[in-house]
């Protein structure tokens, strides 16, 4: 007989806590970090999973947005998912985040992000890779800039509605960049441990063109200045930056930051001597195929129409026809059409987002489609490739 499993919010301090100890278990937190996590996050927005009236594990879900084609999409960030060690193998895992995939669907979420421990468990549930998290480094004595820079003002970086405005527009026009929650803002702002957390504002303090908000460390391997977030709305701004991290040549060794796996902060550089230090991918998950396809932006200049058929095991809606007409930069969806371009609903996430071309999802045997349909297909969505620098 299956094993039954119940999926619920917990209600009482006491399933609150024992959720807070497996969490702490699963990620090798310290006792008592949950205390500060599960308030930040909100515990209206955990979700447990019960078998026989006891928690075996849980997740938090973060409601944000997401930039796609300069449009935000409303999205769900799922994070912390974690299965106590004995009760694990029992099928709790996919239990708990199917059916967080289906309360989303109920609430007519378009999509949800989330970064895996294991790609095949959230495979499963129909996420597939929707785009990167890098780690760049350099060392500051080979930035080696000279140009003249904007003044730097430094503020209160755990104030972090002064950044907001700043970030925005950035976020805009950034595939894969979060409409962020204030949770995510919190531990960018925040200081973890003994740290000291700086933030300065680039340019005047009335009209700033771009922000940095860092921390310093000392390692085995040297002094670090890693910048945990940063926006840039000019050329001066980006000239100012590199000036910026490279006065700390006399006590720091390395600065890391996040961008893109093509980082265009790097072409001032007079030498390729950035190099990525860590790269990851985050994975997303189509839960509303209508909202997700006509929430998003598109290429302005574009009048085409995709032919789409799509499979979903989990969510009965999104399967189907699909016909997806875009012109002026919007996209309209109506059952039916050619079926032209055929796929399950997790390969819909690498294209819906750009991370692969429709010609390297049909090499890889993700998608099935018509030349025509996949030549329709790289018109909409060949874009940048997508990324956020944010990590839930």
């Amino acid at each position: 007989m299956p094993i039954q499993f119940k999926y619920a919010t917990p209600s009482s301090k006491e399933d609150v806590q024992q959720l807070g100890y497996i969490l702490e278990q699963c990620f090798i937190m310290s006792a008592g970090d949950s205390a500060i996590y599960m308030p930040r996050i909100g515990i209206n927005n955990l979700r447990a999973i019960y078998q026989d009236q006891q928690i075996v594990g849980g997740l938090a879900t973060i409601p944000m947005g997401q930039w796609w084609g300069g449009q935000r999409v409303p999205m769900t960030g799922i994070a912390a998912v974690g299965i106590a060690p004995e009760y694990r193998g029992d099928g709790a895992a996919i239990a708990l985040i199917e059916q967080a995939v289906k309360e989303l669907s109920d609430k007519e979420v378009p999509i949800s992000v989330l970064y895996p421990a294991t790609q095949r468990l959230y495979r499963k549930a129909g996420y597939e890779q929707g785009g990167s998290y890098c780690t760049w480094e350099i060392s500051p004595d080979s930035i080696q800039l000279q140009d003249k820079s904007l003044p730097l003002q430094p503020v209160i970086a755990k104030n972090h509605a002064i950044f907001y405005d700043l970030y925005q527009p950035q976020a805009k026009l950034t595939d894969g960049y979060i409409d962020r929650h204030p949770a995510i803002w919190q531990g960018l702002t925040q200081p973890d441990n003994q740290e000291t957390v700086y933030g300065y504002l680039i340019g005047e303090i009335d009209q700033p063109q771009g922000y940095i908000i860092f921390t310093q460390e000392r390692t085995k391997d040297g002094a670090i200045l890693r910048v945990r977030d940063w926006a840039m709305l000019t050329p001066a701004a980006v000239r100012t930056f590199w000036k910026f991290v490279a006065n700390h040549r006399s006590q720091i060794d390395k600065v890391q930051w996040k961008s893109s796996v093509v980082d265009f902060l790097t072409l001032l550089l007079p030498e390729q001597t950035a190099k990525i230090k860590n790269q990851e991918r985050w994975m997303l998950r189509i839960i509303n195929v209508v909202k997700a396809l006509e929430m998003r932006g598109y290429p302005l200049g574009i009048d085409a129409e995709l032919h789409l058929e799509i499979q979903d095991n989990l969510l009965a809606a999104n399967n189907g026809k699909f016909i997806l007409s875009v012109a002026n930069g919007r996209g309209k969806v109506t059952k039916g059409g050619k079926g032209a371009l055929q796929l399950d609903i997790k390969n819909l996430a690498p294209l819906y987002t750009g991370l692969f071309t429709p010609q390297q999802l049909q090499l890889s045997g993700k998608i099935d489609a018509t030349a025509t349909a996949l030549g329709t297909a790289t018109q909409i969505f060949t874009g940048n490739s997508p990324w956020m620098a944010d990590f839930f």
